[in-house]
């Protein structure tokens, strides 16, 4: 049997605790507030670092990039800020994404 994981790994929150003692500058984006079909819940975490690697997930597809792209600046100006995205369900298909619905994410620099 392979082996499993330890859970710890696996959590966002965890994960930017680690790279921020490790010296990595970490931002953190949080799923605030979803209406509609979300693929992710209130709460998702997803965790990013100066160089663009990440961990977790707050939606997936188009939606993810963005998040990475946006906490980027958030690194470099210190500044949180407040992300919202949303695709109609009948175009949600065309563009890449699962479901439609909206999604609004905070985005934070990690101390």
């Amino acid at each position: 049997m392979a082996d499993t994981p330890n859970r710890d790994t696996l959590d966002p929150l965890k994960i930017a605790e680690d790279w921020t003692k490790a010296g990595r500058k970490v931002a953190l984006a949080t799923v605030v507030e979803t209406w509609g079909s979300a693929p992710r819940p209130v709460g998702s975490h997803l965790v990013i670092d100066g160089e663009g690697d990440f961990e977790g997930s707050v939606s997936g597809g188009c939606v993810e990039g963005a998040v990475v792209a946006e906490a980027l600046d958030v690194l470099e100006t210190g500044k949180p800020t407040m992300l919202e995205f949303g695709v109609a369900d009948e175009t949600a298909w065309r563009v890449g994404l699962s479901c439609g619905g909206r999604i609004r994410v905070f985005v934070e620099p990690v101390a």
